[in-house]
């Protein structure tokens, strides 16, 4: 069901201790407009590898000037230790993604920058270097995108398209976790506690833009989901059976 159509409220001192929350945050973290780029991570926590690119995600998330999103896929879970953090969603737009990027198979770890460019670098400030070298390019964000939080409505702000730009994109919120340590017990990681930063929830798709500047406003019921404390806002194009595209804009709270 989209947010759109969600009209329960949730009581205002539930409200105001979520609010407080995102208030206390580390200025870099609080919102986040005009990023250089969006990363996004599929990593497992049964994946021998995948430990250094979730540090990198923790590196990358407490920059005041990158969006990071870390989804836990779930096709690892048969080997002995269910992922706490995956979900059937996440290893959908996995595989959305391997069509649209033209990858045979999806594997972990993995990072897409900008919702259009894949690539193996395990470095934060090599990945930094990428996002700035795409600024300019086919696989840059040109569109504005502000998110504002009231006590009522969180707002977010789309800006105009420029030319050549698609002007068709779904608006799309990143529910996520901010900070979670996990012990593993059994599987390749077993034995370590591994942070684990802006990991996904849920994604949900709360409007379409056209090409021209809109406003969406969500009632502060979002707020009150469980399993959250952050969100990105996505403005994300689709190419054939709504795979997921390029990232025209994000911004994040």
């Amino acid at each position: 069901m989209s947010i759109l159509s969600t009209r329960a409220f949730v009581p205002v001192a539930a409200f105001l201790a979520i609010a407080a929350s995102f208030a206390h945050a580390s200025a870099g973290e609080t919102v986040k407009s005009k990023p250089i780029g969006v990363v996004e991570l599929f990593t497992s926590q049964g994946c021998s590898n995948c430990p250094k690119a979730d540090r990198v995600i923790e590196t990358l998330a407490s920059r005041g000037d990158v969006i990071t999103i870390a989804y836990h896929v779930d096709y690892w879970n048969y080997m002995g230790w269910q992922d706490t953090l995956s979900g059937k969603e996440n290893t959908t737009r996995q595989y959305g993604y391997a069509k649209t990027l033209g990858i045979k198979n999806v594997f972990t770890p993995q990072i897409v920058l900008n919702g259009i460019y894949d690539t193996k670098l395990t470095n934060a400030e090599k990945i930094v270097d990428k996002l700035k070298q795409l600024r300019g390019t086919e696989e840059a964000m040109p569109v504005s995108v502000s998110v504002e939080l009231s006590a009522e409505e969180m707002t977010i702000n789309i800006g105009d398209a420029k030319p050549s730009l698609p002007t068709k994109a779904d608006i799309v919120v990143a529910y996520f976790r901010k900070h979670s340590a996990v012990e593993i017990q059994t599987g390749d990681n077993q034995g370590k506690k591994i942070v684990y930063r802006n990991a996904a929830t849920k994604l949900e798709t709360v409007g379409m833009w056209t090409g021209k500047a809109m406003t969406v406003k969500l009632p502060a019921a979002v707020l009150g989901k469980r399993g959250f404390d952050g969100c990105a806002i996505l403005l994300q194009s689709h190419g054939t059976d709504d795979n997921p595209g390029r990232i025209l804009g994000a911004a994040a709270l």
